[in-house]
């Protein structure tokens, strides 16, 4: 197949996963906000996922308008399926699921995302009580084309025909929450070829970052053109608390749905180490699958000093227990079950082991999962996948961080609210985590950001909602992360409409950066006369660098904005005043005389013997705008 001209490449279709809303309320996107509701009733969001459920109240299309005139697509649900004036064309691509083919949603991962991005706002929305309020998405007169790529697994093979649908449709924005655990070859990577034909007809793609973890170097979404997205926490946080006989209440991690004994009934508590007589100590201490006897579990709450709910609730509850307490051995989130659990610190959970072993006769209950306020927030999420960008050094990745963690939004009621097969729960609203789920976030965004600024090109909202990002503190990171963690720094989509500046990357640019790493072939570019050049030409909202190790080095970043603020207007940049890297800017002061005039600048980093990672910054202000750019320093 290779051999034929009309064959671009051929690669091994390999699997991707799905990486997985009090959240615009945290974000101050609230209240007052500028609003053109003509141009966001015609914006278009293609959502690459598990489909769809079109029933959910979040996607109800009453009071819609007519389909927008520059829709091309079609419905193509396929079984028991029908688009409405808010879900305006459905296409499926899976050839092996068992389920009926339809672009139907039976995970739930899809509608969660969809609602996010784009839902109507409903009222009292909740699962089981927990997070009873308002659901919405940023832009909840946007319409919605969905393509379903994923059912039990999302294959390429999938993933780029999609790509190709929702350009051919012309849709305005992408979101894609599926992708690899880590980075692989973008020549082979099919979102980054999809998501560069987008940028090509000028449609953003805004990507999840993975959720790998603090591996450093796992971000998987790398290329360039894809608006990388990390995940981060918000001040709603949800508590599962536990209850002592010594009076002593507990605030662990989970989302528990259920009330034991109304709440009020003390119930036998009992260490593993104590429940099994078949398995060693260091086995039943973590509730080990087969561990426990059901002669010394059933009825009782089990103290498990294992951090993997998953097999530890099942082990529980196969034997008759009626709640599982177990250890959180780093910062975790509030995750489902079909089960009461609770997720305790390692101080915590220790403290119900001393008072197991102090009385004869240990009580304890598992109470309903409340909210609290988590003053500490917003934190890159633990599971969030960090730079470096291993392919290319000095493009920073991630680009950008929202909320993503114990985030309630739509669900689909055929789905499994827990991802255990004994869940047989049917909710209509969940609670999942993810940059899966931070994606939709910023995709919302940046489909509000083009509804009051039509005429900005794809780079430039991305620009828009990186320059105005505000900046994390780096010490409140559970991992260090700085910049490698959150890139530009925290989403303000109420900021983000009114940038000031941007820092605008054209297609021809990113075909010149193509053409420079020799990938013209692989994604059928011609680079005839083209002038090649490196990621430090790209006109990149952020800066970085990789240097030697120990030696003495000068980086410049040459970079370019055009002002979409006032036409007569003065930047003055500004450096922090303790900045750890010597910082010159040359001119510091930009003026423009018109709306979208252009103005170049250099900036200048010079040290020695760099070792490790350092960050700064420069910001141009001009009275009322802060146009922010991270700068980032770093070795092997």
């Amino acid at each position: 197949m290779a051999e034929r001209g009309d064959v671009v490449g051929v690669f091994p279709s390999q699997e991707r996963k799905l990486h997985t809303t009090a959240s615009w309320d945290f974000m101050k996107f609230e209240g007052e906000v500028d609003w053109n509701p003509d141009i966001e009733s015609k914006t278009i969001i293609g959502v690459i996922d598990t489909g769809i459920w079109p029933e959910s109240k979040s996607f109800d299309d009453n009071g819609f308008g007519p389909v927008p005139k520059s829709w091309k697509g079609a419905c193509e649900g396929g079984y028991n399926f029908s688009c409405t004036k808010k879900i305006i064309g459905a296409r499926y691509y899976l050839s092996d699921e068992g389920e009926e083919g339809s672009a139907r949603d039976y995970n739930g991962h899809g509608t969660h995302t969809a609602s996010t991005a784009a839902g109507n706002q409903v009222v009292d929305a909740s699962f089981y009580g927990i997070g009873k309020g308002i659901a919405r998405g940023a832009v909840p007169l946007a319409r919605l084309a969905v393509y379903k790529v994923c059912g039990s697994i999302c294959r390429d093979d999938g993933i780029l025909p999609a790509f190709d649908d929702a350009i051919a449709d012309s849709v305005n924005i992408i979101t894609i929450s599926i992708g690899a655990d880590f980075p692989i070859d973008i020549t082979k990577d099919t979102i980054a070829i999809g998501s560069f034909h987008a940028i090509e007809q000028g449609i953003l793609t805004v990507h999840s970052a993975g959720n790998t973890g603090g591996v450093p170097g796992a971000v998987s979404s790398v290329a360039p053109w894809l608006f990388t997205v990390a995940a981060s926490t918000m001040t709603r946080k949800f508590v599962a608390p536990v209850v002592l006989g010594n009076g002593k209440t507990l605030n662990g991690n989970g989302v528990n749905a259920f009330t034991l004994k109304n709440g009020t009934t003390q119930l036998p508590l009992v260490y593993g180490q104590q429940a099994s007589t078949r398995c060693s100590a260091f086995e039943a201490e973590r509730c080990f699958s087969w561990c426990l006897d059901r002669d010394l579990v059933e009825g009782k709450i089990v103290v498990c000093n294992n951090n993997i709910s998953l097999f530890t609730v099942l082990e529980v509850n196969r034997t008759g227990g009626v709640g599982a307490i177990i250890v959180d051995d780093e910062p975790q989130v509030a995750s489902v079950t079909n089960f009461p659990y609770s997720r305790l610190s390692l101080r915590e959970f220790q403290e119900v082991v001393d008072y197991i072993k102090s009385t004869k006769t240990p009580t304890g209950n598992l109470l309903k999962t409340k909210a609290i306020e988590d003053g500490s927030a917003p934190n890159v999420a633990f599971f969030s996948s960090r730079g470096p960008n291993k392919h290319f050094p000095d493009i920073l990745k991630p680009d950008i961080t929202a909320p993503g963690v114990e985030i309630l939004a739509a669900f689909s009621p055929a789905g499994n609210p827990s991802d255990t097969r004994a869940d047989d729960r049917s909710v209509d609203y969940s609670i999942l985590d993810g940059t899966s789920i931070s994606c939709p976030h910023v995709t919302g965004a940046a489909a509000y950001v083009k509804s009051i600024n039509p005429n900005l090109s794809p780079s430039a909202i991305k620009s828009a909602l990186m320059t105005t990002a505000f900046a994390m503190d780096k010490t409140d990171s559970y991992y260090g992360d700085s910049e490698f963690g959150y890139g530009a720094g925290h989403l303000n989509p109420r900021k983000a409409p009114y940038p000031g500046l941007v820092y605008e990357i054209l297609p021809t640019d990113y075909v010149k950066w193509i053409c420079g790493k020799n990938f013209s072939t692989e994604l059928n570019i011609s680079c005839a006369g083209v002038v090649p050049i490196q990621d430090e030409d790209l006109n990149y909202p952020t800066m970085s660098a990789k240097v030697v190790k120990g030696q003495r080095c000068k980086v410049t970043f040459r970079r370019t904005v055009m002002n979409v603020g006032q036409a007569n207007s003065s930047y003055k940049v500004i450096i922090p005043l303790f900045s750890p890297l010597d910082t010159t800017v040359v001119p510091y002061i930009l003026s423009f005389k018109a709306r979208y005039e252009k103005k170049s600048f250099m900036v200048i980093v010079e040290g020695t013997e760099f070792e490790g990672f350092t960050s700064s910054s420069i910001e141009w202000f001009d009275g009322n705008h802060h146009v922010r750019s991270p700068i980032v320093i770093f070795t092997d």
